[in-house]
């Protein structure tokens, strides 16, 4: 556990880095080939609309225990009323009901198929019950969310744009979310998941907690780059790189934490409930959460720097941040050349002063250190409880003769 505190650590402080900006092609391209495939899954496989979109008759057979059988004896129970072609989904809920959608019956077809279904299960015909939903609700459903989601687009690339003072992060942060659902939506294309009103839900709320995830992202990027601008001494792209390398920790503590009982939930569905409401909702956020902290990290920052990369004042930036570097470069040397062989003599100098001083040459073009402590790359202080090896605040205990006394 003090490994990974020890690296979070030098991960803020910028003792270490990884380098998310600089290999932003990398992650470009890893991205744009799982779109690709995520989008073909469109073409080639298409969703799997739950009855609430498609329309159909739906029935419930109410048994002791599902045999180990029940997908084949209702697949026949429906083609043997409804024609050799026809399909059926089959699932159980809760282990004991057995749920067969279909395509659309008559009220005949729809009779004869509880009887069959009957006889098939071994149980009176009062356990069976059937309904039919038609397609208006589904549709009707997918209008208001489709009416939310531009709603919530538009709303939050004008809340973004005010509060950061720059439009290129809404745009950065817009591009983040289409890539989220995009991804999000081709797994379901592609594993065949059922989409239905609930999932829609799930895909909604994903699109809250990419944000979400993205904007604590952004804010260290805005403070680490408005201290760059302040003292010149890092460039923009680096100061956003540092922003991702701080926030990575939290970030991936804060999926996994979201995700551990998101995952129960679908454990519990899959092997004791089974299809419903609750796995349907489950499924979209563990999917959704996970690729929006990937969008987070590896996508929104690095794209945030590229559109800002020919802006005036960050390259004026990038050129006060390389001369800096030069200078930090140049007085290297001199400061290693001016400590003497002899240690015990450079200890007490008749001046009090540090035989590392720089020339007075070199001093004009120093600059003034806060030596009061470890500080990050872009100057700012480390909070004594955030350093590695630092004092933990632990509470004092009172002495035994002096409990119970007031």
């Amino acid at each position: 556990m003090s490994r990974m505190a020890d690296w979070g650590n030098d991960l803020y402080t910028g003792k270490r880095s990884i380098d998310f900006v600089g290999r932003s092609r990398t992650w470009y391209l890893w991205s744009a080939v799982i779109m690709v495939v995520a989008a073909l899954g469109f073409v080639v496989q298409g969703l799997n609309l739950s009855l609430e979109f498609t329309g159909g008759s739906e029935f419930r057979v109410a048994t002791q225990s599902a045999p180990s059988d029940y997908e084949q004896r209702a697949t026949d129970a429906v083609r043997e009323v409804a024609g050799g072609d026809s399909s059926a989904n089959v699932s159980t809920l809760g282990g004991s009901t057995v749920r067969v959608q279909t395509e659309e019956l008559s009220n005949d077809e729809a009779r004869q198929v509880s009887r069959a279904l009957a006889t098939a299960f071994d149980v009176e015909t009062n356990k069976v019950s059937s309904n039919f939903i038609g397609p208006s609700w589904g549709k009707s459903v997918s209008q208001q969310a489709l009416r939310a989601l531009v709603v919530f687009l538009v709303l939050t690339t004008a809340m973004m744009a005010l509060y950061y003072r720059n439009l290129k992060m809404a745009v950065a942060s817009m591009i983040a979310l289409a890539h989220d659902m995009l991804i999000t939506v081709g797994i379901y294309t592609w594993t065949g998941f059922e989409v239905s009103p609930a999932t829609m839900i799930g895909f909604l709320t994903v699109l809250g907690y990419s944000l979400y995830d993205t904007v604590v992202v952004f804010d260290h990027v805005k403070e680490n780059t408005r201290a760059a601008f302040a003292n010149r001494r890092m460039s923009f792209a680096d100061a956003a790189n540092l922003a991702v390398n701080q926030t990575l920790v939290r970030s991936i503590n804060t999926t996994v934490i979201a995700n551990l009982p998101v995952l129960a939930v679908i454990i519990i569905g899959f092997a004791v409930l089974g299809p419903g409401t609750l796995l349907d909702l489950s499924l979209a956020l563990f999917i959704g959460t996970t690729v929006g902290a990937f969008s987070s990290v590896f996508i929104a920052t690095p794209l945030l720097v590229d559109l800002r990369r020919k802006d005036p004042e960050v390259v004026r930036l990038a050129a006060d941040a390389d001369k800096h570097q030069a200078r930090e470069q140049r007085r290297t040397p001199v400061l290693a050349t001016s400590v003497p062989a002899d240690s015990s003599e450079s200890a007490s100098s008749p001046s009090g002063t540090s035989a590392t001083t720089p020339a007075s040459g070199d001093r004009q073009d120093a600059e003034p250190v806060d030596t009061d402590g470890p500080q990050t790359v872009t100057g700012r202080k480390v909070h004594k409880y955030a350093q590695s090896g630092g004092p933990r605040n632990q509470p004092k205990k009172t002495p035994r003769n002096r409990r119970g006394t007031s």
